[in-house]
């Protein structure tokens, strides 16, 4: 079944325009032709009994005249005022209406006068037919009129939803620059003004993940230093698990902050896809490679190994062994047996621009490791999606492109 019919702010305009001046014509015609028509009449009416009240000076006169004594198609309507003394005008309607006088000049005695009312009707008619096609002609004139306003303001309206759409994506250079000064220009400014205010609340952010990633490097340094001091032991290594942890968080706001300011730089050369993956794998246990086809391609083998390591780490860390890590070529397949991806998370995941700690339903969130891996992909011009795997699990491909992008 199709859906309703949706009709765009241009539609809408234009439709409200026609639709007033058709009824703007319509009244005007009928207004105007009553007018005329009652003139008309009335006129006819005045100019008949006039003639009707000097035949009857003639008659009284012994002149001749063209008026008629008791004449026998003389209307009943006419004929019963007549008889009760009133000088009467009649118009007898019909296929060839006839206008008629009358008066009484003595006792029964009727003396009639009538004329065809046609040219008055062919006059009213020829009048309509003008009204018709004047009134069609401003209707559709009007009614372009209209398209074309409502044409021009759904495209205004059209662009500033465009622009809001590309901001909410994260294109945050983004705007509208509107002209005019009617509503849907200050709306226009609106959205200007909101890019403005998120662009530079989403750089102080930065700056400020950046510069506390960046103070904390030193302290870092100093904790691992010393836990190398310590004696052997649990304890020991309990410390030590935790500060590398911390390094390595460290380590991925930094990569973060760097890539949200785009200030990382490429550095490519050519490798072979399985060894990087293989090289990306090494400190993780549990991970199944399978390599069904290989190739050598042209990237920074040391951020693909940064996207492949994050991606089986989160496979490993959120899913369900065993975790099977598949080369096809340029395309690397990372995939796990737990529950797969919330379905909330496949629109953050696609969205342009990196998300740190972005959380669509409780409890679950992209954290930094995907994060990073989907900022590494787009810097390396490769397609990185994820999908819930048709037999289970969540599954990650990553598409590495043959040459480098220019």
């Amino acid at each position: 079944m199709r859906g309703p019919l949706t009709l765009t702010i241009g539609a809408k305009t234009a439709l409200a325009v026609a639709v007033a001046a058709v009824t703007v014509s319509t009244v005007i015609g009928v207004l105007v032709h009553h007018l005329t028509q009652a003139h008309q009449l009335a006129t006819a009416r005045s100019e008949l009994d006039q003639q009707l009240v000097d035949d009857a000076y003639d008659y009284a006169a012994a002149r001749k005249s063209p008026a008629r004594i008791n004449p026998a198609d003389l209307p009943e309507p006419v004929a019963l005022a007549v008889r009760n003394g009133v000088r009467v005008t009649y118009l007898q309607g019909g296929t060839r209406p006839v206008l008629w006088a009358a008066a009484e000049v003595s006792d029964h005695e009727v003396l009639a006068l009538s004329r065809s009312y046609a040219p008055e009707a062919r006059s009213l008619a020829v009048l309509d037919r003008t009204l018709c096609a004047v009134g069609t002609a401003a209707t559709v004139l009007v009614s372009l009129a209209g398209l074309l306003l409502g044409v021009r303001m759904g495209r205004r309206a059209e662009v500033a939803a465009r622009t809001a759409e590309d901001i909410a994506n994260g294109d945050l250079d983004a705007r509208v620059r509107p002209g005019g000064r009617d509503e849907i220009a200050r709306l226009s400014a609106a959205v200007d003004t909101m890019a403005d205010a998120l662009g530079a609340r989403l750089e102080a952010e930065r700056r400020v993940t950046a510069d506390i990633a960046h103070e904390l490097r030193t302290p870092v340094a100093g904790m691992s230093t010393a836990v190398g001091l310590l004696p052997p032991g649990p304890a020991t290594d309990l410390v030590g698990r935790s500060v590398r942890n911390l390094c390595a968080l460290v380590e991925n706001v930094l990569e973060v902050a760097r890539l949200d300011a785009r200030a990382a730089t490429v550095d490519t050369e050519e490798r072979q896809v399985s060894a990087m993956v293989r090289r990306a794998v090494t400190a993780l246990e549990g991970i199944e490679v399978r390599v069904t086809a290989d190739t050598v391609v042209t990237t920074d083998p040391r951020r693909v190994e940064r996207i492949l390591a994050n991606l089986a780490s989160n496979a490993l860390r959120h899913g369900s062994p065993p975790v099977e890590v598949e080369v096809d070529g340029p395309t690397v397949r990372v995939r796990d047996h737990g529950p797969g991806f919330q379905p909330g998370l496949f629109a953050v995941l696609h969205t342009s621009g990196p998300q740190r700690f972005r959380t669509t339903v409780p409890g679950t969130g992209t954290g930094l490791g995907l994060t990073i891996a989907v900022g590494q992909a787009r810097l390396l011009d490769a397609r990185l999606t994820f999908r819930n795997h048709p037999e289970g699990g969540a599954e990650a491909e990553l598409s590495l492109p043959e040459r480098p992008s220019e």
